[in-house]
This record gives C-alpha cells, sequence and structure tokens, in this order.
C-alpha cells in the first residue's frame, strides 16, 4: 500500500516517484554519481545515498535525509567513497517511512560478495512476498519494498548474481527501474512494460574496455557528468555491464510498452529527452492542443509556475494570446518550511507564489497548470490573481482529470481525496472559483504524443490515473487478478 506523505496545505501535485543512477570504470565515480543525482533532484528531496567500489573490491557507503547538497558536498564525504564505480538514489518515499534505514541504495553480503540496489518504483506485490520471506526465516531491516530484491536474490539457487536477480525479477510485480551493483558489474533492469524510465549513456573511451558506463532515471543525468546518451534500455532488459562493456538479456518475453505517461506531463526534466521524445516540446504541443479544444476569449496567458510554463507558452501561441508571467514562483521556500500557526498556514501559497499585478490587473487571465490534484492550491492561486485586479479567470489543465490514484510508484492521494474523483468539471470550476475550467482530453494528450488517440485495445501507455486502466495486477490491494477487478468495478 502507498503510503501519504504528510502534505502542507498548499502541497497539492502528484509527488515525483526516485531517481536512479549507476556508474561503471569512471574515475572519481562517487563524486560523478552526485552530480548525476543532483540533475535527479526534482525526483525525490527526502534523501539520497551512495555506494561505491573500489578497485580491491571493498564497498563504501554513504547516505542521509535531505537533499543531495546536503549529503554530498563536503569533500570529506565524497573522499569516503573511493573507486571506479558507484550507485545512487533520490528517494522520495512512496512505500516505507522516511527513516535512514530506509534510503537506498540498499547493500547486503551475500555468499557471492556485497551487492548494492537502488529502485524507483513500486511493487504490487510487495507485502505478500515480505510475509513469505518472513515466515521463511528472512530478517528485514528496512520497511521498504526494495529490500524483497535482496531477500529474493538471498534465497535463489541460482549461481551467478545476473541469475539471481532474473529469478528475483520474475517473483515481482510492479513497475521499477533497478540499478544494481556488485564486484563484476553495474546492472540496469525495467520492469516488462517498461512504465519507469532508465537510459543508457557512454561516457568517454572509444572502445568498450575504455569508456565509462552510465545508467540514469532521465537523460539530463548524463548531460550533467559529459556522458552521452546511447540508448533507452528497452522494457523487461537487463543491462550487464563489465569490464568488457554492456551486454542485453531479454528474460520476459516481448510485451505492450506502458510508459508512464506523466513522466511528459510533469515528472520528467524539461530538458530530458524521454522514450526518444524531447519532454520540453511535448508539454509546448500539449498545450497547443489545449488550447484547440478548449479556446476561450482572454487577454492573457499566464503559467503556474514552475511546471506549467511549456504548456503555457503552447497554449498562447497556438491561440494567439500573449503569454506573460503572471504569477512569480519564490524559490527558495523548500518543502520542510514550518508553518507554525493557522495565520501563516492560510497564507502558505503565498510563500511560494505572488501575483505580478501588473500582467494580470483588469485582465481576462487564462491559468494553465499541469494537473489538479486535491484542488487546495489552485482555489488559492485563483483567489490571488483575482486578488490582483483580473477580470476573469479561466483555468485550463494540461492533464485529463485525476480520477485514480497511482500504485506504480508515484505518491497519490487516495482516490477519496482527488477533486476529479468526486466531482465533475463544473462542480470542479465552482470550488476553484473560476469563470471556466477545461482540462485536456484523453484523446488529445495522445494525439499531442503523435498518435492518433488512445487506442483502448492495446494502450501505449499507462494512463491509470486518468482511466483506472491498471495494467499490473494490484495484487497487495486487492488480492488476484479476478479480486481485483470486480473490486476495481465496485468502487466506480
Amino acid at each position: 500500500m502507498i503510503s501519504l506523505a504528510p502534505a502542507l496545505p498548499d502541497d497539492d501535485k502528484f509527488h515525483e516517484e526516485c531517481g536512479v543512477f549507476g556508474l561503471w570504470n569512471a574515475k572519481d565515480a562517487a563524486a560523478l554519481t552526485a552530480l548525476g543525482l543532483h540533475a535527479l533532484q526534482h525526483r525525490g528531496q527526502e534523501a539520497a545515498g551512495i555506494v561505491s567500489l573500489n578497485d580491491g573490491g571493498t564497498f563504501h557507503a554513504h547516505r542521509g535525509r535531505g537533499l543531495v547538497g546536503d549529503n554530498f558536498s563536503d569533500a570529506k564525504v565524497i573522499a569516503a567513497l573511493p573507486g571506479h564505480a558507484a550507485v545512487g538514489h533520490n528517494r522520495y518515499a512512496t512505500t516505507g517511512e522516511t527513516a535512514l534505514r530506509n534510503v537506498q541504495p540498499l547493500f547486503a553480503d551475500f555468499a557471492f560478495g556485497g551487492l548494492a540496489v537502488a529502485h524507483n518504483g513500486n511493487l504490487t506485490n510487495a507485502h505478500g512476498l515480505r510475509r513469505t520471506l518472513v515466515n521463511r526465516g528472512c530478517l528485514f531491516q528496512s520497511t521498504t519494498d526494495t529490500e524483497v530484491f535482496i531477500h529474493l536474490i538471498a534465497i535463489s539457487l541460482y549461481s551467478t548474481v545476473v541469475d539471481r536477480l532474473i529469478d528475483a525479477l520474475k517473483q515481482v510485480q510492479g513497475a521499477y527501474s533497478l540499478v544494481a551493483l556488485h564486484d563484476g558489474a553495474l546492472i540496469g533492469a525495467r520492469d516488462p512494460l517498461g512504465v519507469r524510465p532508465l537510459v543508457l549513456g557512454r561516457l568517454g573511451g572509444e572502445a568498450d574496455a575504455e569508456a565509462g558506463w552510465v545508467l540514469a532515471s532521465e537523460t539530463c543525468a548524463l548531460e550533467i557528468v559529459g556522458a552521452e546518451f546511447v540508448r533507452d534500455v528497452e522494457p523487461g532488459e537487463i543491462v550487464v555491464i563489465d569490464r568488457d562493456g554492456p551486454r542485453s538479456i531479454k528474460p520476459f518475453g516481448r510485451h505492450q510498452s506502458r510508459f508512464c505517461i506523466f513522466e511528459y506531463i510533469y515528472f520528467a526534466r524539461p530538458d530530458s529527452i524521454v522514450e526518444g521524445t524531447p519532454v520540453y516540446e511535448t508539454r509546448k504541443r500539449i498545450g497547443a492542443e489545449l488550447a484547440r479544444e478548449s479556446g476561450v476569449a482572454a487577454d492573457v496567458v499566464v503559467p503556474v509556475p514552475d511546471s506549467g510554463v511549456p504548456a503555457a507558452m503552447g497554449y498562447a501561441a497556438e491561440a494567439g494570446i500573449p503569454f506573460e508571467l503572471g504569477i512569480i514562483r519564490n524559490h527558495y521556500v523548500g518543502r520542510t518550511f514550518i508553518e507554525p500557526t493557522d495565520q501563516i498556514r492560510n497564507l502558505g501559497v503565498k510563500l511560494k507564489h505572488s501575483a505580478n499585478r501588473a500582467m494580470i490587473e483588469g485582465k481576462r487571465v487564462i491559468l494553465v497548470d499541469d494537473s489538479i490534484v486535491r484542488g487546495t492550491t489552485s482555489r488559492k492561486i485563483v483567489e490571488m490573481v483575482r486578488a490582483a485586479g483580473a477580470a476573469e479567470v479561466h483555468m485550463r489543465v494540461s492533464s485529463p482529470p485525476t480520477t485514480h490514484s497511482c500504485y506504480y510508484g508515484i505518491d497519490t492521494p487516495e482516490r477519496g481525496k482527488l477533486m476529479a474523483a468526486r466531482n465533475s468539471v463544473e462542480e470542479m470550476a465552482a470550488i476553484i472559483g473560476v469563470d471556466s475550467l477545461a482540462f485536456i482530453s484523453l484523446d488529445g494528450l495522445y494525439r499531442a504524443l503523435g498518435r492518433p488517440g488512445r487506442d483502448t485495445a492495446k494502450p501505449a501507455y499507462c494512463d491509470a490515473c486518468f482511466t483506472g486502466d491498471y495494467a499490473i495486477p494490484l495484487t497487495d490491494q486487492f488480492g488476484n487478478a479476478e479480486r481485483q477487478l470486480s473490486l476495481l468495478q465496485a468502487s466506480e
């Protein structure tokens, strides 16, 4: 079951999953890994960790709560992580409490030697597997589902590390991208449907034996360490990188890819290339499609910063309406800001955003945002824009209505707290306080991604948060697949 992290009243977004980074055959591997994690900071801000491997086969680890810079800016910390290989992780808790024992990468000593594992995503049968493993005598040291991998590898009867990992992966259900490091290789893996992202990069060297190799959640992490993008790790693929370079194993057969569509809308950094598609350009196309579907007379298009900016640019260009930064974001307010009183708490949205009155006063304003989750932030932003003198306020959203919770590694509220799950669009408009509200259609979103629409028989993406079409069994929530389907239908 996905745990709900405590949220501030204005903290009304889907939270990032996690970021993973792995490096093989590079000088100062830990320092480069810290840079890679810094580029992936948007995917998790609760904790960060690095495990390095030196030439003598010894592992070194440092983990801590907080941002990458909080944990790895000290040269002494990096110096204590020597070696030619490393794996790192940025954490946002979707399973397990926020405690140091859950900070990844997790490390264990096996008969074959040490193994460090970091994973992004969520296992939908982790609780059942955990019970089985505990009954077999396995002793869990954390409450994160990542530790299930460790114990499944430990009890596997196969001889090689890779075969043990494959054995473990064949027993889990869920969405994941994973990096693992042992004395002989760096390993990357994606779930059979490819819900979570993972890319392969090359760092210098003309021959495979000379090159360094990088595995990362996004291409923006390759850029910061000077690595060249090679390709996406394919759904269901395991990439093993050793002294001979990378090799590919595909133990799961062919499946219809169901990449997370929300990576394009919100999660991925705008300068990343996701599944061959530049995120920034995609978000502009989504905004343009939104304008074609739900245009309204207005004087100015204003993004809700920062995630709404590219879509608002696309909307403005398509609609022929000026784009202006009518809301200014304060970048120096973090998620750990303490709001001690009700009065300050009610002003919380103003700590992060303020209206640019000169661009709003007396004008018909179109606000463009990427999503509406609980609706609390949207309502406060609309109030702020009206207080700045807007004549009309219209909101346009670059995702369809979010009607279902995600069980695949994204921290979302339970379904009853999702505004779109219990209100019509008209009712949402009244609650938020806008003159009109419109979301991009699901087919429109698919068109912006270069497809004619959503193929209901074979959807190209995981869009369960909009449709309730869960492609991977939710075993921990609803038991077997048949019972799962009946319970999901009953919850409609």
